[in-house]
């Protein structure tokens, strides 16, 4: 099954430009993920596993690199095949 994730980082820090580059920047880092980056929030496309797991290890470091930071996410489950 595919899920698409909507999500949106709000690190609760000063400069919270940089935390939010770096997450993305890893999230593009996976070749099993789609990412796409809009200006207030990233879709993330992929097999429902493989994303649930990529998105819960990089949300961990990022609290643990950032501290306070809060995610908003939005999610659907769909087969690619049957949206057409």
């Amino acid at each position: 099954m595919q899920v698409m994730v909507e999500l949106s980082l709000y690190p609760l820090v000063n400069d919270y430009i940089p935390p939010i580059k770096a997450f993305i920047e890893r999230l593009n880092s996976y070749a099993e993920l789609t990412v796409t980056t809009c200006s207030t929030s990233t879709q993330v496309h992929g097999e429902y596993t493989q994303v649930m797991t990529i998105l819960g290890q990089e949300m961990q470091r990022t609290h643990e690199e950032v501290g306070q930071a809060i995610f908003v996410a939005k999610f659907l489950n769909f087969d690619a095949m049957s949206s057409k």
